[in-house]
């Protein structure tokens, strides 16, 4: 597990030590990182389920002006702030020591991306989306939600304000992009 990309390239990043955690593979990091482009330039991403943080930190080190780490572990979070101290990114960051579901009921602050990652096979993936849903003023008008999960665990989910625009997949890492639907006034009513 290694930052892919920018100023802190080729930095080997520490695991979370024991089970429990499920980091992205570089081959679908560098495939997340070349869907989102340039765009990443000074991009607030918000990373929930943070884990080792390293999707954060691949933005950081791209040039994201913020990042935003929600983890709830105690081993993770201090596995968050030592991969920070290891690539010099600390600027710019915050990490968040909260349940995600707790931290979504609070006031929300604009981000360009929410990327989820929850532990596998317990429906987390879905909650937290249809939270984000709920409460669309935590994304910026044009930001998006990406959520990863094992390909066997997606479902379709009814949403309000948000809804699928691409699907990929990477040997057992499927990313989901969730956006705005064009027809949303900002209201949450489609209709």
């Amino acid at each position: 597990m290694r930052v892919i990309a920018g100023k802190a390239k080729s930095r080997n990043l520490h695991d979370v030590p024991g089970p429990g955690t499920r980091p992205i593979t570089n081959r679908a990091k560098a495939a997340l990182f070349s869907i989102i482009g340039p765009d990443v330039a000074d991009a607030r991403f918000l990373d929930l389920f943070a884990g080792t943080g390293q999707v954060g930190i691949e933005a950081l080190s791209r040039g994201a002006a913020a990042a935003t780490f929600v983890e709830k572990g105690s081993a993770a979070l201090r596995t968050i702030h030592a991969n920070l101290a290891l690539t010099g990114l600390e600027a710019g960051t915050k990490v968040v020591s909260a349940d995600v579901f707790q931290y979504l009921l609070g006031v929300p602050e604009p981000f360009d991306y929410i990327y989820i990652a929850p532990p596998q096979y317990r429906g987390l993936w879905r909650q937290a989306l249809q939270m984000v849903d709920l409460h669309p003023e935590w994304l910026n008008e044009d930001g998006w939600v990406i959520v990863q999960i094992h390909p066997v665990e997606y479902e379709a989910v009814e949403l309000r304000t948000f809804e699928l625009f691409d699907q990929r997949e990477y040997g057992s890492v499927m990313l989901c992009f969730y956006q705005r639907r064009l027809d949303d006034d900002g209201s949450g009513d489609v209709g």
